[in-house]
């Protein structure tokens, strides 16, 4: 009966978004670029930049939610002495296995939780965000990409720590986690409930509407790009592609953390590595000219010639897109982390700082070597090319190919993208509006992911900016606030990991178990 009940609602969102989807498709027809959907998505960008892109330094100034970011990363990487450096190494064996505890509470395993929260960082991001990024300001971007991603990882730590401390496991048996839980929850426990709850509530709406843009409306207007730059059937039928788009991620998503772990653990290290053979390739041919091609990187973050606004525009370029690709100091991988397997807050914690690196430090910056060595970047007639094709262009001229991996690669990196956000989203809204309303999010979202398929790209990347950034204003409040809980909980943590005591309790559990 549950089963039935289950195909009648999947059956139901599916039907309603049949009915809403050609109606604003034929909205946005009707009314041309810059008018119907487009003309309404860009007056709520233009009063969101207000409130959120405001500059400190006057005109030529950095962006405060930029220096907020910076701020956060470089606060957790002193205030844990270097956690991002000292724990990389144990981070790998628990990802291996070598602490799980079979009696933990938890949906998913260390390496599931880690593969779904890689799985809403790891996506289109990495090959066209790094490619618009390199575009907007010069090769030096990149260098200042991998900046943030070093600090990040320290983020990260924190606040997939706190996700994990005050998480709560529902009657059902599921975990109910993310900033919302900490901030609320973990406040209190300092005695600032009232800011806790406000914080927790405003985090929640800024997640919801964040996982419609950046991790649904810019993976699925990237997907679109990278298909029918190799596939022109799709040219002028890009509401085709968004229908067939949500159809497979509404079919998925009706499922709970575990499917999404078990795909999520299948696609994206299968991904990674295809992408990642394919960025060895092109540099193993241009091997010679890979010096010459990071000093280009090092040497433009630092020229303030290397593009409109100097080294301060690469530098804000460079922290916006590494955030959007690596997600540090938002607290959407917290709420992933949170339902891993462990009664250790600190060791998933732990797992959660190589989400930068594997993200960041390693694939974006393979991305990048590979558009600076092919050096289409510069190229005049590649200006009006977006991130999807530019990146796509670049491995063109090497790899002729190539463009259909790309594509292929877009689309599933995309879907996997989609798939983990809607359970950041639907977690927050259930958060506001309790869980029997969270079908009224899975109509919503999958709509937002067919209207970033027919709607340009630069209203799409400003829209999803926007609302991503705004999640780190409370999160990273409140994770300033912890900072002493986080502290004092690695510090135990590292002792009893030092001395050996960790182990041999994790052998002594794993022993009956065992036998």
């Amino acid at each position: 009966m549950k089963l039935l009940q289950k195909f009648n609602r999947r059956w139901w969102i599916l039907g309603l978004l049949l009915v809403l989807i050609p109606q604003i498709a034929l909205a946005q027809d009707e009314a041309g670029s810059g008018g119907g959907i487009e003309g309404i998505f860009q007056n709520i960008v233009n009063v969101l930049n207000l409130l959120i892109y405001f500059k400190i330094g006057g005109e030529n100034g950095i962006p405060f939610i930029v220096l907020w970011l910076i701020a956060g990363g470089i606060f957790f990487t002193l205030r844990m002495k270097f956690i991002n450096v000292r724990g990389f190494k144990h981070a790998i064996d628990v990802v291996r296995g070598k602490y799980d505890d079979p009696n933990d509470e938890g949906d998913v395993s260390h390496f599931q939780a880690l593969a779904a929260a890689l799985s809403g960082t790891v996506g289109i991001g990495n090959i066209a965000g790094v490619a618009i990024a390199i575009r907007m300001g010069g090769p030096g971007a990149a260098f200042w990409m991998t900046v943030a991603g070093f600090f990040g990882m320290s983020s990260k730590f924190a606040e997939c720590t706190l996700g994990q401390k005050f998480r709560i496991i529902k009657p059902d048996g599921t975990v109910g986690g993310g900033p919302m839980y900490y901030l609320s929850r973990g406040l209190s426990s300092i005695g600032m409930g009232k800011i806790g709850k406000g914080l927790g509530v405003l985090y929640a709406i800024s997640c919801a509407i964040a996982a419609m843009g950046a991790g649904n409306m810019f993976q699925a207007n990237q997907a679109y790009a990278a298909v029918s730059n190799v596939l022109p059937f799709f040219n002028n039928l890009d509401w085709l592609f968004g229908i067939i788009l949500v159809a497979i991620v509404g079919l998925v998503i009706l499922g709970g953390i575990e499917r999404i772990g078990s795909v999520a653990g299948v696609l994206v290290p299968a991904m990674a590595v295809i992408y990642t053979i394919a960025c060895v390739w092109v540099m193993l041919v241009r091997f010679t000219a890979i010096p010459e091609a990071i000093a280009t990187i090092i040497g433009s973050a630092f020229n303030p010639q290397a593009v409109a606004g100097g080294a301060i525009g690469a530098i804000i370029i460079g922290f916006q897109r590494a955030v959007f690709s690596n997600e540090a100091g938002i607290g959407s991988a917290a709420i992933a982390h949170s339902a891993a397997r462990t009664d250790e807050p600190v060791r998933e914690g732990i797992v959660a700082l190589l989400e930068p690196f594997i993200d960041t430090m390693f694939i974006c910056n393979l991305t990048a070597l590979v558009i600076v060595l092919t050096g289409v970047y510069a190229d005049p007639t590649s200006a009006e090319l977006d991130g999807a094709r530019l990146s796509a262009a670049s491995f063109e001229t090497i790899i002729g190919w190539f463009p259909y991996v790309i594509a292929i690669a877009g689309f599933l990196f995309a879907i996997s993208t989609m798939i983990s956000w809607s359970y950041y989203g639907q977690l927050a809204w259930a958060y506001l509006f309790g869980d029997r309303t969270v079908n009224v999010y899975k109509v919503l979202f999958l709509t937002c992911g067919f209207i970033g398929t027919i709607i340009n790209l630069d209203l799409v990347l400003e829209f999803s900016d926007i609302v991503l950034l705004a999640m780190s204003l409370p999160n990273l409040l409140g994770c300033f606030l912890l900072s002493g809980i986080v502290a004092r909980e690695l510090n135990k943590y590292m002792t009893r990991l030092e001395s050996g005591e960790m182990l041999a309790e994790i052998e002594e559990v794993r022993e009956p178990v065992l036998k």
